[in-house]
Order: C-alpha cells, then structure tokens, then sequence
C-alpha cells in the first residue's frame, strides 16, 4: 500500500488538479473563443469575436463574469473583443487602479485594441470603473453601469438604508487602510470622482432597480447623477420598476447595446 500512494498519488492529484482546471474553463461563450491566464497573480479573460470590428472596440467587464452576459454577447456579435481582470476584493482602491493600469497597457498591446475601452460594472463593478475613468479619460469611450456601488458606505457598509454585508465592510476598510470614522470623510468612491468623468464629456448609462435594497438607487445613482449632470455630463438611467438589485441587466439589452454604439459612432 505504501509503495501504491508513493508512486500513484502524485498522479491522482495531478489528475485531480487537471479536474478542478477544466471545471474551471469559461461555460458562458462557448461560440467564441476564449483565453484565460493569470495577471499579476489574478484571474483575467478575453473573448474573441469571429469576425473583429475595423476600429477593435472591446468592453472592458469589471466584475461577475457571464453574469446576465446579454450585453456582452450582443457586443461579441458585433465585432466587438470582451475582456476581464479580477479586482473585486479590492472594491476600487489605490491597488485596483494600478492594476487596471497596468492590464490596459498590456491587454491594448498584445491584442492591437482599441485605445478606448467601453467600461462596464455590475454592482461592486461600479467602484473600479468611475474610479479607474476618472483618472483615465482619455481612455474610456463609455459606461455602462448596472446597479452599481457609488458609495462603500452605503455598500458594503449600509450606513443608510440599504442592508450592508458586514464581511466586505472589514474588507473594504481594510483594503482601503480606512476606519468607522475616517472614512466618513473619505473622497475617493464614485460619487465624487464622477465629476472627472462627467467633465471629460464621457457618455454614461445606469441601469438599476427602484426597489433595490442592497444598492439603494436613492444612496448611488441617484446621488451620482445629480454630479454628473451638476458638472456638465449628460447621463442616461433606466430605473426599472419593482425590480430589486436583480436580476441585473434587460432582458432585452438593445437599449444599453444602441446607447454603447451610438455613442461609439459620435467620438
């Protein structure tokens, strides 16, 4: 018996790990095709359409990936590249930034992208992508934004009214080197870096629930939109009626994809 796990474990692990490997493997674009590798030790994706656009447009996913992917396979169909990186135990900070820093420039290198990315953040997403535009406009040619975070103290704190989850809130604190009371007067979360988006004249469209408890549309985007348009950006909301914080998305994606391109065909 000893001498059998001596020669045959090994191997029963390696085809164990194989398991977990392809278990892993992408299950949502199964039309295309899909690489998968790891950035600076992170899980990152991207997705190739059969027939890429002239100009190499991309949408640049934030989080939840394949997660109600109809906007993504509507872009996929039309030529656009769809990619990946996970930040989300970051929720939008310093590190999550330099992260996507770095990602851009090899992502738009290796893969002759566009130099312009379309941003889009489910929820949590919402932080990563005000909070990376703002300090890359001239990179971001839109937003969509569905049920997003633009406020840590509303999510995952739930300062306010909305339910909060208490595990993320000692992570986000953390991640952030922020405390109860310091990050009261913390500026670095979307409802202020907004402004530099907006400012910088990039198009903008939420989607969220009226009834989500989770993300308070009243605590985010409503917040969010009285900036943006406070400083001269013009943003598009569909408020969904009855609908909580999922499910996310429409069940017909047209007016977010027609939004995403028309605003693609003006720059």
């Amino acid at each position: 018996m000893y001498n059998f796990l001596r020669f045959f474990l090994p191997a029963l692990v390696f085809l164990a790990n194989a398991a977990c490997a392809d278990s892993g493997k992408d299950k949502i674009f199964t039309e295309y095709e899909v690489k998968e590798f790891s950035f600076m030790g992170r899980e990152a994706k991207i997705v190739f359409p059969e027939t890429p656009g002239n100009d190499r447009n991309w949408v640049w996913r934030a989080r939840f990936w394949g997660h109600e992917p109809q906007v993504d396979k509507a872009l996929l169909s039309k030529g656009f590249h769809l990619v990946y990186v996970d930040v989300a135990g970051l929720y939008g900070n310093h590190e999550a930034v330099e992260i996507w820093d770095r990602f851009y420039k090899f992502i738009t290198g290796k893969y002759n992208l566009n130099p312009k990315a379309v941003l889009e953040g489910m929820s949590r997403g919402g932080l990563i992508i005000y909070n990376w535009a703002s300090q890359n406009t001239d990179k971001v040619l839109c937003i969509y934004a569905d049920a997003p975070v633009c406020d840590i103290k509303s999510w995952p704190g739930g300062l306010f009214n909305g339910t909060g989850t208490p595990g993320s809130w000692i992570e986000c604190l953390r991640v952030y080197n922020l405390d109860e009371k310091s990050v009261m007067d913390f500026e670095g979360i979307p409802l202020n870096t907004c402004v530099n988006v907006a400012k910088a004249g990039i198009p903008v469209i939420h989607v969220c629930g009226d009834s989500d408890e989770v993300v308070p549309y009243e605590e985010n985007t409503e917040l969010l939109a009285k900036k943006f348009r406070e400083a001269g950006g013009e943003i598009k909301i569909i408020l969904k009626e009855g609908v909580g914080h999922h499910p996310h998305s429409l069940e017909d994606p047209s007016p977010i994809v027609d939004f995403i391109l028309s605003n693609i065909r003006n720059q």
